[in-house]
Parts: structure tokens; C-alpha cells; sequence
């Protein structure tokens, strides 16, 4: 049997995804989250074979949940989930250490196959995020120089570009002012640009914003 945990803060997520895996006979839903930090605590105090963990969260990016109970429990295989078919997310998610990662559109037998896969020690992926990162492989030279944005770089690029203050971001990424903005001056320089104009027409450009 494969015990899974779910970490979504919509309720209505988790119902759904427990229905689908109540469907079948060797996946069991054994624990529930709706923060990241409930979840680090749960992954803590309790033995999973697989987390789906929702990439946005509340309180903590998905990423630094998954960085964080990859250091509490490396044997646990985290599934990333998102809403949207962010490829760059999925790159980062695995790299960071992500057994997997699946759009929450998908149908209920991908998220059932996934389970499967990466509680057996595989790697899933989809089709669209296998073929950006073939891409990724070829040549550091065609690599977009967003790709060279740590976490918190390329998470305040995204901010700024959705249009979010400095106060919003410090709230959303649990960071002061003045080390966001630390962050923004260096992914202006490593992307050569000068404001957030320009940031913005940049992630426009790139396709890093809806």
C-alpha cells in the first residue's frame, strides 16, 4: 500500500484528490496539509511513501517546502502540483530535488500513474516539461538568462512581473524590504536590465507570467 500525503490549501483540492485515489486499491491518503509549514511538521512526525505538495501555498513557496522536507526525509518522493503549466517551475521542482511534477488539470489516471511511478523510485514528468528539459541539456548557450536566477531571484522576477508591491512580496516570501530588494537588484544585473519596466516587458517576452 502507498501512503500519500496532500499538501493543498484548498479544501476542495484535497477532497478531490482524495476521491480519486479512494478509487483504487493499492493508494491510500494517510495525511493532510494546508500550509508548508504543517506539512514539514507532519513529514516530521509521520512516514510517507509519496507528498503531492501544491507549488503556491500561503504562507511558503512550494519550492522551499520541498527543499526543506527533502532535508528531513530524503526518501520521500515529492509529486509538485500547480495550477499551470509552468515549465521553468517544473525545472526548478526537480532540480531542487522533486520526484515529479504534474499540472492539477491533468486527468485522475495521470495523477494515479505518477503515484505509482515515483513510489517506486522514478521520475514522472509530462510529456511538455520532458522536452524543456531535453531542451535544457543540448547547450548552456541557448539557455534563456533567467535560467540563471536562483529561487528567490527568479521568485521576485515573477512577483514583480504580476505586478506586486515590495510590501506584498515580503508578506508572501516571509522576507524584509531591503533583502528583497537585494534580490531584485541582482537579477537586474544578471539579466542586464535596468527597472521594473523592463523587468516586466522581459518576463512578458519569456512567457513567466499569464
Amino acid at each position: 500500500m502507498i501512503s500519500v500525503m496532500i499538501t493543498d490549501d484548498h479544501a476542495i483540492v484535497r477532497q478531490g484528490l482524495k476521491q480519486i485515489l479512494s478509487e483504487t486499491d493499492d493508494i491510500k491518503v494517510t495525511g493532510e496539509a494546508e500550509t508548508g509549514f504543517q506539512a514539514i511538521k507532519i513529514a516530521r512526525q509521520q512516514d510517507f511513501d509519496v507528498m503531492l505538495l501544491d507549488i503556491s501555498l500561503p504562507d511558503r513557496n512550494g519550492i522551499e517546502i520541498l527543499k526543506q522536507v527533502r532535508k528531513d526525509r530524503p526518501n520521500l518522493a515529492v509529486l509538485m502540483l500547480s495550477m499551470h503549466n509552468e515549465h521553468e517551475f517544473a525545472i526548478r521542482a526537480l532540480k531542487a530535488g522533486a520526484a515529479g511534477y504534474l499540472n492539477k488539470q491533468s486527468a485522475p489516471a495521470q495523477l494515479v500513474v505518477a503515484i505509482r511511478q515515483v513510489a517506486a523510485g522514478d521520475k514522472y514528468v509530462s510529456p511538455a516539461v520532458a522536452q524543456e528539459l531535453a531542451n535544457t541539456i543540448n547547450s548552456d548557450v541557448d539557455q534563456p538568462l533567467h535560467a540563471i536566477l536562483s529561487d528567490r531571484e527568479y521568485q521576485t522576477l515573477c512577483f514583480i512581473a504580476a505586478g506586486k508591491t515590495l510590501s506584498e512580496m515580503s508578506v508572501e516570501m516571509f522576507l524584509s524590504p531591503k533583502t528583497i530588494s537585494v534580490y531584485r537588484a541582482r537579477l537586474l544585473e544578471k539579466l542586464k536590465l535596468t527597472n521594473n519596466s523592463e523587468l516586466i516587458r522581459y518576463a512578458i517576452k519569456n512567457k513567466l507570467v499569464d
